[in-house]
């Protein structure tokens, strides 16, 4: 299976129509792969708190449009990162969209865990409820998005739930880099799972990127690491990979805590 995470640069001076523009070419550009991804919330940068409001969508605006159609016309599953999603009847949420090869919705997520603690998207936006996987040919994808990463249960659910390979989009901020890399390396081993995680380069809201988007297989090996700024990763990976690991070192199959609700006394 080949996938393509393309590293896109949000820096500031940049609208949105133009980057949706190109960000569309650079998805037509990665015809021949089976998958695609983008980062979280690409349209705006993860930072640009005062823009989630007035460049927000409803789930079927002009991005959807936009990356609906470049999927279908690469013929490839994309994964289009995340949008500021306005829902009519409530708050903003940032929310994954996942497209077939013929440019259908597979699947949206709303980010359960909001960053900010007591500010910019923690307060700015609703949080989802609902765990996400969508089924492909080769494998299982479990959609997750950045801040997620530091949340080991949510991709316990999701593996019982029969995820076999994490995607991950981010807009992951340099000063905490080396997390990006030790949680991606940690969530593939503890859950026998490859792990596809896209994160922005550039500035914005003056807050430098991480980039170094990076693909790691169940064995915790780093397949693939792109460099700090606006790249296309791309890297061939074997799906079948995931049970023959969880079949020679078994240890999923030891979960003890979690698999019943605590008893109380």
């Amino acid at each position: 299976m080949r996938a393509s995470l393309i590293q896109i640069a949000v820096d500031e001076g940049e609208s949105v129509e133009s980057r949706r523009r190109r960000v569309a070419g650079m998805v037509r550009d990665q015809a021949g792969a089976d998958l695609v991804v983008l980062p979280e919330l690409w349209t705006t940068g993860a930072f640009a708190y005062e823009e989630f409001g007035t460049a927000a969508e409803p789930l079927c605006g002009p991005t959807y449009e936009a990356m609906a159609k470049a999927a279908g016309d690469a013929g490839v599953w994309l994964h289009a990162g995340s949008l500021p999603e306005r829902d009519p009847d409530g708050p903003l949420y940032n929310t994954s969209l996942v497209f077939s090869p013929s440019g259908d919705l597979a699947a949206a997520y709303r980010k359960i865990h909001r960053f900010g603690f007591d500010k910019g998207e923690a307060v700015l936006m609703g949080a989802g409820r609902e765990p996400v996987t969508v089924r492909l040919p080769q494998t299982v994808l479990g959609v997750a998005t950045c801040y997620d990463l530091r949340f080991p249960e949510l991709f316990r659910a999701l593996v019982d739930a029969g995820a076999e390979t994490l995607v991950i989009p981010a807009g992951w901020p340099e000063r905490r880099r080396a997390h990006w890399t030790l949680l991606a390396q940690a969530r593939a081993v503890e859950n026998q799972a490859f792990v596809l995680a896209c994160g922005t380069a550039g500035t914005r809201a003056r807050v430098p990127q991480a980039g170094h988007s990076i693909v790691v297989d169940p064995w915790g090996e780093v397949l693939a690491e792109a460099g700090p700024g606006e790249e296309v990763l791309t890297v061939d990976f074997d799906p079948a990979k995931v049970a023959a690991t969880r079949e020679q070192f078994p240890v999923l199959k030891d979960r003890v805590l979690g698999l019943e609700p605590p008893r109380s006394h």
